[in-house]
């Protein structure tokens, strides 16, 4: 239904718009991500019979996923061209994206951390300190698989399957899900679990919590908030920065990169989403290769 328009748009934005290679990608991945959306919810709808209660439908959905006003202005930039073309083409007669804007939300879109300024904060770690080791595994872990700071500390030792690559989280509503965990993520844990954790003396109850505090005891979410401003701090970086902001990076430079939504949307135990019966549709394998492919730590590490 969308791909010979998928095909036309392509053609006109390299013939007639003369667009590099890149930036025509770039186009066809945000009008992909609107056939996702579709996909996800059920739909069964030709370009043509888009509305625009539909199109803000779909940015408010991509909000809730985390995906950051910069990139939702770009990916509308995006589908505007897309029914400009339709038009253009006389597919349409009205455009539904003419008065389509990044949705005014009651709440602010959490800040989304650059590449850059996570490694900033990793490499503003002392290393040398117990709780620095301890620091970085938390700090990777959040990254690598878009935790919310309540999963992190909550994160049980025999839910770690480290040698086949994935962590089993307990989200909202007590529903479990399984996550992809990332080479960096599982080395610092490493780390911290041979180098400290296993020198601690451990209190009662809390034999199976993999992050500590140095009296032996689950950490509690204050605590992280108060580590990652203070490697904010260090880091230099002048943005408002919580746990949470860990969470929108994972998802948005999975998006950004080229993910499928519906694995991010797995991967994060999205509420909308998120079924008691996850098991039974989950393909694991496929969420292993999103993150592999399209999380920019793994990238990075190819690169070396």
């Amino acid at each position: 239904m969308w791909q010979s328009y998928l095909n036309g748009f392509k053609a006109y934005l390299q013939l007639e718009r003369a667009m590099s290679a890149n930036t025509v990608e770039a186009y066809m991945r945000d009008i992909g991500k609107l056939v996702q959306y579709l996909e996800i919810q059920g739909l069964v709808i030709s370009p043509e019979n888009i509305t625009l209660d539909l199109l803000q439908d779909f940015i408010k959905w991509l909000n809730d996923l985390g995906l950051d006003a910069r990139s939702q202005a770009r990916l509308i930039s995006g589908i505007k061209a897309f029914y400009k073309y339709l038009l253009v083409e006389d597919v349409i007669l009205g455009d539904p994206t003419e008065l389509l804007e990044t949705p005014r939300l009651s709440r602010k879109i959490p800040e989304v951390l650059t590449y850059d300024e996570i490694q900033r904060m990793t490499v503003a770690i002392d290393h040398s300190e117990p709780h620095g080791l301890r620091n970085r595994a938390m700090l990777e872990t959040l990254y690598a698989c878009g935790l919310r700071v309540t999963e992190l500390i909550n994160l049980r030792i025999t839910n770690l399957y480290l040698d086949i690559g994935f962590i089993k989280v307990l989200g909202k509503g007590d529903k479990e899900r399984l996550v992809p965990i990332g080479e960096d993520a599982v080395k610092h844990i490493g780390f911290y679990v041979e180098g400290v954790r296993r020198h601690l003396k451990i209190k009662k109850g809390n034999e199976n919590v993999l992050f500590l505090n140095r009296r032996g005891s689950k950490l509690s979410r204050i605590m992280v908030f108060y580590i990652i401003k203070d490697l904010v701090k260090l880091a230099d970086i002048e943005k408002n920065v919580s746990p949470h902001t860990f969470r929108h990076s994972f998802a948005t430079h999975l998006i950004e990169g080229g993910a499928d939504l519906k694995a991010v949307q797995d991967m994060l135990g999205h509420e909308s989403i998120t079924t008691t019966e996850i098991y039974t549709h989950l393909d694991t394998d496929y969420l292993k290769e999103t993150v592999l492919n399209f999380h920019p730590r793994n990238v990075a590490m190819r690169g070396r």
